[in-house]
């Protein structure tokens, strides 16, 4: 609808994660390079956390393609709280037959088909997606399901995604042979307002921006109630554009973003949950000294 209008071949601000629109800040590069690390050196579990839309399963799907042949790989990402036979959910990433409902026979079609893929060469990962919704037994049971080997050699890794509180979960006493066999752990913190600016350039310029279509006062306005989290900044940007377009507005202003964020509640109630930076009260300050905006004032 408002591609033609700001130069755009295509959306740029998807609420659904597309690894061609990764955009690798330092934080996120440290995340990559941790998870590539963990699967070369055979960690038995890497870990990585961050703020819901912190981009974790954008680098995973970025991962996923990314990955040599010799990896034999299944995603379970339905984690909910009735999450039912963790081995049934094993079993189907891994594209296997769940028709048994034994363990016993569960389990050994489990160690049948890793030992099939060593044979062959393949090294078996799994990557459990949102796990911070698995319960202590159910990470317990996970833990109990990686212990195959051969000699030396671990069969099964595992990559564990979720939000901050999986990590408090680990931590707790009951998980504490769990959480010694961590080998690589990484949190994304949210980006900061240049990293915010970048991110919102390189998303435009996936699509094929060859100008500015935000400008700087825009920007900050997006960072200050997205607080640096990409899913809020898409959510804010793909309606900035939306306005822009009705009102015919090139680069998106600060007014644009404000008349956004005012049909934002939700958006505007996630922003206040935390307290802010002093980088927050600088933008603030910029925008109300040169644009005659307060930013904070909805």
């Amino acid at each position: 609808m408002y591609e033609k209008f700001y130069g755009l071949t295509r959306k740029p601000f998807s609420l659904v994660p597309d690894p061609e629109f990764l955009f690798l800040s330092k934080k996120h590069a440290v995340a990559l390079a941790m998870l590539e690390y963990g699967l070369q050196n055979q960690a038995g579990f890497s870990l990585i956390t961050g703020e819901i839309g912190s981009g974790k399963t954008t680098l995973i799907r970025h991962l996923l393609k990314h990955m040599d042949r010799e990896f034999t790989v299944g995603v379970i990402t339905n984690t909910h709280r009735s999450f039912g036979d963790l081995l049934t959910w094993v079993l189907t990433a891994f594209g296997l037959e769940t028709g048994a409902r034994d363990k016993v026979v569960m389990y050994q079609q489990l160690i049948d088909f890793v030992a099939r893929e060593h044979v062959q060469g393949h090294r078996v990962v799994l990557i459990v997606d949102e796990a911070q919704n698995m319960d202590i037994e159910t990470l317990e049971e996970l833990r109990l399901l990686s212990n195959v080997n051969v000699g030396e050699q671990l069969l099964i890794q595992l990559i564990l995604v979720g939000q901050p509180e999986l990590g408090q979960t680990l931590s707790r006493p009951e998980l504490s042979q769990f959480a010694q066999r961590i080998s690589v752990e990484h949190h994304i913190p949210a980006l900061d307002f240049p990293e915010t600016r970048t991110y919102i350039e390189h998303r435009l310029g996936v699509a094929g921006a060859t100008g500015e279509v935000f400008d700087r006062y825009a920007c900050a306005t997006v960072y200050y109630y997205s607080r640096g989290i990409p899913r809020a900044i898409n959510n804010i940007c793909d309606m900035a554009l939306v306005y822009g377009y009705a009102e015919e507005v090139r680069p998106v202003s600060c007014d644009i973003v404000m008349e956004v964020i005012r049909t934002k509640p939700i958006i505007r109630e996630l922003a206040g949950r935390r307290p802010r930076a002093e980088e927050d009260e600088r933008l603030r300050e910029m925008v109300l000294e040169i644009k005659g905006i307060d930013i904070a004032q909805v």
